[in-house]
């Protein structure tokens, strides 16, 4: 069965992180307050975070700035998602449509 966590970004209990995902106060906070489907929401905040500020990650700033903004996406005043929110659907496989 898996461990049960009370979510902070949905506001339920849901099945949590099979362990936490580093190391440390931060990664320990995440284990027990954070489930394992909000955290499959983090790659692709992380990935615009990355891409929008232009972070190195070899960069320790730049590793803190990530940290900074994970810990904001999972606890910080409006980290919560809204009620009803669910991820958008994936687009087909195959790419966009072509044009005519």
């Amino acid at each position: 069965m898996a461990r049960m966590v009370n979510c902070v970004k949905f506001g339920r209990e849901l099945p949590g992180l099979a362990a936490p995902p580093f190391p440390g106060a931060l990664g320990d906070r995440i284990y027990r307050e954070v489930s394992q489907q909000a955290w499959n929401l983090w790659p692709a905040q992380a990935t615009l975070i990355i891409n929008h500020y232009g972070l190195n990650l070899a960069d320790p700033q730049a590793q803190q700035i990530l940290m900074q903004a994970m810990e904001d996406f999972f606890f910080g005043a409006n980290a919560q998602l809204p009620d009803g929110w669910a991820p958008p659907a994936r687009p087909a496989k195959g790419g966009a449509p072509r044009r005519k």
